[in-house]
Formats: structure tokens, sequence, C-alpha cells
């Protein structure tokens, strides 16, 4: 089949073969091309879709933008129950296996060096989000019509000191968390803050942090979340994963390769 090559990730040789339904990008099953003690996995992807000037343009398209990256997660997702791949930016695209197998070698060395901190491991996401600007307590029923200007400015001030109350103890609730989550991890990241009008998701977040873990104390890792779900009214501890090392994989990066 002829186009150009789409990279999903970099790994180690691996011997059990992912899932025989499996596609990747644009309905085309991954397949590995070999490089000394690496492989990097890969589909094909027509060149009307992924060339440089037309995968620009792609990329303003959000549907077409959320497709890809659909197929581009289901893949890794795969590689990630059989083995520690190491994923490559979305979109990352060659013109032929010998310019695969060209980045790879450039690269060997430091694939390999991450490869051996990554091997074992995976990563977990923690976010905590403020679920309500006022305390239930302030919440359970509602405040009285103020009689005056001065109890409209009194009920003003009350609501105020509420919210500031809740974020206090969101913000400490937070800290606790992550160094308790950090104790418990090989390595942690803290993200920025997500945009809930762009992640969709309801409330203020206020702790978006990434934590390696060896997939042998996962179940524990997982438990200390557990442990805390219900520790403030108001907050919310939400858990994803387990995903491929994204937040640890640092120069593994490779780009594009203008095709």
């Amino acid at each position: 089949m002829t186009g150009l090559r789409y990279v999903y990730a970099v790994c180690r040789p691996y011997g059990t073969p992912l899932q025989a339904q499996l596609t990747g990008v644009g309905g085309d099953p991954p397949r590995l091309v070999p490089h000394h003690d690496l492989v990097a996995v890969v589909s094909h992807v027509p060149e009307a879709d992924f060339a440089e000037e037309p995968l620009r343009a792609h990329l303003e398209d959000l549907d077409w933008l959320t497709a890809v990256a659909r197929a581009h997660q289901g893949v890794i997702d795969a590689l990630t129950t059989v083995t520690t791949p190491l994923p490559l930016r979305l979109g990352t695209v060659f013109r032929d296996d010998s310019g695969v197998r060209t980045m790879m070698e450039e690269r060997e060395e430091g694939f390999l060096r991450i490869l051996d901190r990554l091997e074992g491991r995976v990563e977990w996401g923690v976010k905590v989000y403020v679920e309500s600007e006022r305390t239930p307590e302030a919440s359970a029923a509602p405040a009285p019509k103020p009689a005056s200007g001065r109890d409209y400015l009194r009920q003003r001030r009350m609501q105020t000191k509420s919210q500031d109350d809740l974020w206090q103890r969101a913000e400490t609730f937070a800290t606790r968390l992550h160094e308790t989550l950090s104790g418990a991890a090989e390595e942690s990241r803290l993200h920025a803050p997500q945009n809930p009008a762009l992640s969709g998701a309801s409330g203020r977040n206020v702790l978006n942090a990434a934590y390696l873990v060896p997939r042998t104390k996962s179940e524990e890792f997982v438990e200390k979340v557990d442990r805390t779900k219900d520790d403030v009214p108001g907050i919310r501890v939400e858990l994803t994963g387990p995903w491929a090392a994204y937040s640890f994989a640092g120069e593994a990066d490779a780009g594009e390769e203008g095709p």
C-alpha cells in the first residue's frame, strides 16, 4: 500500500501481537518498522490528507482532528497493554519507511534511554475540581430577599466569604493530595488547570497532575486516590489511566518530516 507513514510511537520489539481488528488513522492497521533495538509503530496515510499543506489545513478542522486523535489514542492504548510505548506527537508523518528509520537512527540513544526509564511504568492522571462556588450549607436554602441596600451588601459579603472558604479548602486539599500521591509515584508533573469551556468538565479545575507509577504498584496508587474522594464537600477528584507515559516522554517528541 502506498502513502505516507504516520508514526504513533517508538518502543522496543515485543512478542505479543496487537488485537487483529485494530485499525489506526485512516482505517489502516498499524504495522512495525524495525531498526536495531527499536521498532516504530506506523500506518499508511494518504498524501491528500497528510502532506504538509493539507495537514496544516486539517488541523483547523475540529471534527477531523478529533477523529485522528481517537484513532491515534486507540493504537497507543493497545500498545500499552503489551509493551511500554514512547508516544510521538499527533500528526508525526514521514514520506516512507526509510524516513522513519532515519528518525530512529538519529534519536536512537535518547529513545533507548527514555524507554529504559519508563519500562514497566504507566501514567495516572488526577484532577481536582471545585464543584460549586457555594458551600452546601449556603446553598441548602435560598437567601431571603434583601430588605435594604445594607442587607444586600451583607449577603454579598457572606457569599464572597463562603466562596473564599471553599477555594481555601480546595487549595489545601489539592496541595496535600499532590504531596501524598507524589510520594507514591516515581515522578510527577503539574499541568496547567484545564479551561472548563474547552474540557467540558463541570466545576473549576484546581489540580491537574500526572504521576508515573510502576504497573505493579498501580492498584495501591488507585486506592490512595479512592480514599480521598469524599474528604471535602464541594470538591471532586477525578482519576484517569493507566496511560502511556505522555507527560514523562520529554525529548521523545520527534516532530514531523516534510513529506
